[in-house]
Parts: structure tokens; C-alpha cells; sequence
């Protein structure tokens, strides 16, 4: 079978034989971190495009230097465009903070090359000709130090991994991805973190420990020649930091929206989250309504209000023409929500915190039965529904209900309406079901919330 090239194949593939032939190059076989990719032998050292490299590295150019990173290093390559001249050892090199004579980059054909043993001397690889290996990423050893005011947890690694961490409730937890070592439990002499642990989770290690009250803690790395360190310091002498979301999260947003409704002699859907709101704000929530008994917001600050909402609760009258239906109920909102960043969240993938800005649907369910349960509580039988379609309900991130007290054609209902009582009863069970709600999703987040209980007094 005979092969068929088109004229600018042809002679691109002429001009690099030509670049070949006058450099003295010849290409070459190489283990890339266990991939086989192509290198060149360029006056007697191997190089690799940037191409090639840009799998395992991040390779960039700024004003005639390669920019090399990775594993914690920062490599600095002049580009000496005489090739000769750049495979020379006596080149001036920057190695993370070392400056160093080594090999250089170049360009061949225009396209950047670099040389392997000098990255492999800058980031703690080991190589030989064709093969170029990194270190295995492994858990040395893990030592403590105990301080006045913070301890101190060191971690050796053979180099430098991804480093994450995390506070959920008051554990913190460290992730190391691709690390191996081995999982155990730590204890220390220090006063404010006396035990940790490292558990393996698939292919990483997690350093997990209990942040004491009242404190913070931080972590960093140290990356060395022929290692690194990872850093964790503990105690009240480390300033409490945390993201804006946490802090949002320990101060959620309750919103009351009492629906206003007419003929009934009295405004029972505002006098309930009147009380309710009074309830939550004596036991410290924060609470806002979407209207009083002369001035209520428009819909588009009612749904900027939602969106910002940890609680939105809908108060209404049933209310249809003809209808026997009487009795109270809460419902949920169910299918696709209104707002997309929330329909976003909900069906991808989910990054550290991302649950406590937008619920899965399960806060809703859970403060659904917890309203049950407090009307039941208070004499008051209430059914359980689904609602769609309900705008104000879709924009809510969190937990979002509709509580029907009753049904504006139903003449039990009306009497009922009438009762103090009664509205004091569904007041009770709407501030401590979001209370209870609230306490045990503030706990999650790792900050301190109002008593649960002083919203039933």
C-alpha cells in the first residue's frame, strides 16, 4: 500500500530533517513517569518538548525563561537558542531558591526543549538516560511538638503532594492525595492536640484531629531538596480563620412570608410569623418577613431574600372556589428548582462546603417532619403534601416549606382561626422545629448556636 502526503506535510516534515541534520540530534526513546513518550539526544543529553513534559509539569515561557512546576518546585530555565552553548553544564540555572550551573532549555524548530537531568536535579526525580522516574510520594514520618499557646504536627513526605483541608463540625480533617504510608493513631504531649490520626481513603491519606474550643489552626508546606513537610499548627495562638460561607452558615437567615388574606376579620398568617419571628430572635436566630400588617416587598426582593435564605417559610390559606378541603398542611417543593445554580449544584459534582450553601433536598424533608412533629405536639394534626411550581420556594438554596394553617372556605378552620390559642400552638411549632433544624446544621458547620430550646419558651 502506498502512502499518499500532502505538499505541507512534506515539507515540514523536510524542514525538521534539516533541523536534525544540522544539530546533531537524534530522536530517542523515554519513561516519562511510566508513560513512553519521544525525547531527543541534542549534543549528547536528552531533552523533552514542552509538549511532552506538559503532562507531569506545568511549563510556561515569560521573556526568554522556561518556567518549570511542580511537586512544590519552581525551576527557572534561560532559553539559549544556540543549542550547543544550552547543552553545556556551565549555564546559570534557579532551582526552587539555588542557583546552580547546569543544562538549559533551547528551542528546536521553534519548539521549546528541556534538558532531564536538570529537572530531574531541581525536582527530586531520579534519572538515567530514557528513563526518568519521580519519587514515590510517601509518609516518612509524623512527629509533634507541644507549645505554650499551640502544638505543632510535622509530617515528612518523600515530596511534595496536593494538599487539602477541611473543618466540619470540630474535626478537621487534612487530605494528602496520592500519598502512601500507612494508616495509624497518633498520641502527642501536647495539651491541645493530644491524639490524631491518618486514615487511608483510596489512594490518599487523611490526617484527621479535634479542634479545641476557641482556637484555630493552620497548615502550610515546606518543600526541601529531596523531600517536603507538611505543617499543621493547633491551638488558641493561631487566630480562628474560616471561609465567608462558614461564617454566613453561623448566622443563617430565617425568612417568614406570610400571605396576605382577606375576610378572615383578622390577619392570622402574619400574627403566626409575627410570633414565630419573636420566638426565633429571643433565642438568637435571625429572622426576617416579607411583610407587616401595612407595607410588604415585591417579588423580586421576596426572591432575594429566598436566595439568601437558610429557612424560607411560606404561610397561607387554602383558598378555592367551591372546594371542601379544610386542615392544615406542609408542603414541599419537589422537582427542577427555579434558581439554575442551585439545579447545578444538586446534579454535579460537589466541592468542600458546597452542601451548606445548596441543600440536596433532605434539609427540606427534615424540617418538614420536624414541623409535623411540633404541630402534633401543640394538638395539631398537619398532612404532608408535595407543591410544584412555587417561585419563591424554587430560588430557596436550603430548606423551603409551605405551611397551609387552614382553608379560608372551610368554616371549622375559620373557628378554629379565631382560637389565640391555636395560633399560639402553630407559632410554637414553627419556631422550634426551624430552631432544632438550625442547631444540629450550625453544629455541622463547626460554630456555636443558639439554644434550640430557648425558642419554645
Amino acid at each position: 500500500m502506498r502512502l499518499r502526503f500532502s505538499r505541507p506535510l512534506l515539507l515540514s516534515a523536510a524542514l525538521l530533517c534539516a533541523g536534525l541534520a544540522g544539530a546533531q540530534i537524534a530522536f530517542t526513546k523515554l519513561n516519562l513517569a511510566g508513560q513512553q513518550v519521544q525525547s531527543i539526544n541534542l549534543y549528547g543529553a536528552e531533552y523533552a518538548s514542552e509538549t511532552v513534559l506538559g503532562r507531569v509539569l506545568k511549563v510556561t515561557r515569560d521573556n526568554g525563561i522556561a518556567r518549570v512546576e511542580g511537586f512544590g518546585h519552581t525551576l527557572l530555565l534561560p532559553i539559549d537558542e544556540d543549542q550547543q552553548r544550552a547543552t553545556t553544564d556551565f549555564n546559570t540555572v534557579q532551582l526552587d531558591t539555588d542557583r546552580v550551573t547546569a543544562r538549559t532549555a533551547t528551542l528546536v524548530n521553534g519548539n521549546l526543549y528541556l534538558p532531564l537531568d536538570t529537572l530531574a536535579r531541581g525536582l527530586g526525580a531520579t534519572y538515567a538516560a530514557g528513563d526518568f522516574r519521580l519519587v514515590p510520594a510517601t509518609l516518612q514520618g509524623v512527629s509533634s511538638r507541644a507549645g505554650k499557646d499551640s502544638d505543632r504536627l510535622v509530617l515528612d513526605l518523600s515530596r511534595d503532594v496536593l494538599v487539602t483541608d477541611e473543618l466540619r463540625g470540630t474535626t478537621v480533617t487534612v487530605t494528602l492525595k496520592g500519598l502512601q504510608g500507612e494508616a495509624r493513631r497518633y498520641t502527642t504531649r501536647g495539651a491541645f492536640v493530644p491524639l490524631a490520626e491518618v486514615s487511608r481513603s483510596g489512594d490518599d491519606l487523611k490526617l484527621s484531629f479535634t479542634l479545641p474550643p476557641n482556637s484555630g489552626y493552620r497548615v502550610y508546606r515546606v518543600v526541601r531538596p529531596g523531600g517536603a513537610r507538611l505543617v499543621v499548627d493547633v491551638g488558641p495562638g493561631v487566630p480562628y480563620t474560616s471561609p465567608a460561607l462558614l461564617e454566613r452558615i453561623s448566622r443563617p437567615l430565617i425568612v417568614l412570608d406570610p400571605a396576605r388574606v382577606n375576610g378572615l376579620g383578622r390577619d392570622v398568617t402574619l400574627e403566626v410569623a409575627r410570633r414565630a419571628a419573636e420566638l426565633l430572635n429571643k433565642a438568637g436566630w435571625q429572622v426576617k418577613l416579607t411583610r407587616d400588617a401595612q407595607t410588604a416587598l415585591g417579588l423580586n426582593q421576596k426572591l432575594a431574600l429566598a436566595r439568601r435564605s437558610d429557612v424560607y417559610l411560606a404561610l397561607d390559606l387554602g383558598r378555592f372556589p367551591g372546594t371542601q378541603r379544610g386542615g392544615v398542611t406542609v408542603y414541599e417543593p419537589t422537582g427542577r428548582a427555579s434558581a439554575q445554580i442551585v439545579n447545578a449544584v444538586r446534579g454535579g459534582a460537589q466541592a468542600p462546603y458546597i452542601d451548606l450553601a445548596v441543600g440536596d433536598g433532605g434539609g427540606t424533608r427534615r424540617l418538614s417532619e420536624l414541623l409535623r412533629g411540633e404541630l402534633r405536639g401543640g394538638g395539631i394534626t398537619a398532612k404532608s403534601e408535595n407543591v410544584t411550581r412555587t417561585l419563591t420556594l424554587g430560588e430557596a438554596p436550603q430548606a423551603a416549606l409551605l405551611l397551609e394553617l387552614g382553608w379560608a372556605g372551610n368554616a371549622e378552620d375559620r373557628a378554629k382561626l379565631g382560637v389565640d390559642d391555636r395560633l399560639q400552638a402553630m407559632s410554637v411549632a414553627v419556631a422550634r422545629s426551624i430552631a432544632t433544624y438550625l442547631t444540629a446544621r450550625v453544629a455541622n458547620a463547626g460554630r456555636a448556636a443558639p439554644a434550640a430550646n430557648g425558642a419554645g419558651q
